[in-house]
Formats: structure tokens, C-alpha cells, sequence
């Protein structure tokens, strides 16, 4: 018998760091609102490296952090602009990302110049032919983005602050 707390499906994420939903765990990052438009809420958070929390990060060159600006829509108004809130999404989006921006890209980048090369039988346009793929493919992309913020829905929740 599993004894844990079963949210339902429709509510939005919770205080709590870890949350089970259909597509499985979840990815929180806290961050403040930066502007409020109708109902779309724009939230800014800071990404860091897994190695930005090391008391080293000055003097090595790997530790990095990237400021974003998250798309979200809300019905609710019960965000402020500069509130630090709660942004929930599930991990399967960020491999769906991951995929769409390094692993599909790369697949076709090597079968094309290899594709290129073989044909031709020079490096160079087998080369040319691999990074010319990659037009079409951003192009594609960047022509899909609309139905892609669709599928990448990310939800906010308060962050309860301790009285």
C-alpha cells in the first residue's frame, strides 16, 4: 500500500521539492516574475552548473550560470511582478529539448557529411553537405515554435514562506 501523498493530476505544483505527475518526476527552479502581460507571466530564472555551488568556481573555467526568461501562461492573477515563485516542469520536456537541439541535430550533421562524402568523394563537401542540413532543420524548427510552446508547459506556484 503506498502510503505517500497522491496529487491529482490537474493541481498545480506544490512547495514540496519533488512532485509525481503522468510524465513522471518534476524539474523546479525558483525564480522571480519579471513582467506580467494579460496572461502570460514572464519568470526569470538562473540556471547554474552543477559545479557553481564549489567554493573553487572562481579560478575554474567550467562553473558558469545563464539567466533565462520563462514563458508562462496563467489564468489565476495571483502572481506580482518581482514575487519569487515556483516553476514546475516535468523532465521529459527537457529531454524532449535536449533531443530536439543536440541529438537530432548531430545524427543528421554525421550521416550527411558522411552521406556527402561518400558521394562526392571529397571531405570538404561532405563537410559543407553536413552543416547545410543544419539550415533547414533550425528553419523547421524555428517555423514550429508556436506548436513547441504548446508541448513545453511549465506551471508556477507560490513559494510558502515560513511564519
Amino acid at each position: 500500500m503506498n502510503k505517500g501523498i497522491q496529487l491529482p493530476n490537474e493541481a498545480p505544483p506544490l512547495s514540496p521539492l519533488f512532485r509525481r505527475g503522468v510524465g513522471g518526476e518534476a524539474s523546479l527552479h525558483t525564480g522571480i516574475v519579471e513582467r506580467i502581460e494579460h496572461s502570460r507571466i514572464f519568470v526569470r530564472i538562473v540556471q547554474q552548473s552543477a559545479c557553481s555551488g564549489c567554493h573553487a568556481k572562481s579560478v575554474c573555467s567550467s562553473a558558469d550560470s545563464k539567466t533565462m526568461i520563462i514563458e508562462i501562461d496563467d489564468q489565476s492573477g495571483q502572481f506580482a511582478i518581482d514575487e519569487e515563485v515556483l516553476v514546475c516542469g516535468q523532465y521529459s520536456m527537457g529531454m524532449y529539448a535536449v533531443w530536439l537541439a543536440f541529438v537530432l541535430p548531430l545524427l543528421l550533421l554525421v550521416i550527411s557529411a558522411i552521406a556527402g562524402t561518400s558521394l562526392s568523394g571529397n571531405e570538404i563537401i561532405g563537410g559543407l553537405a553536413g552543416l547545410c542540413v543544419l539550415i533547414p532543420y533550425y528553419a523547421i524548427l524555428y517555423l514550429m515554435r508556436d506548436r513547441l510552446k504548446r508541448k513545453f508547459v511549465f506551471s508556477l506556484s507560490k513559494i510558502l514562506q515560513d511564519i
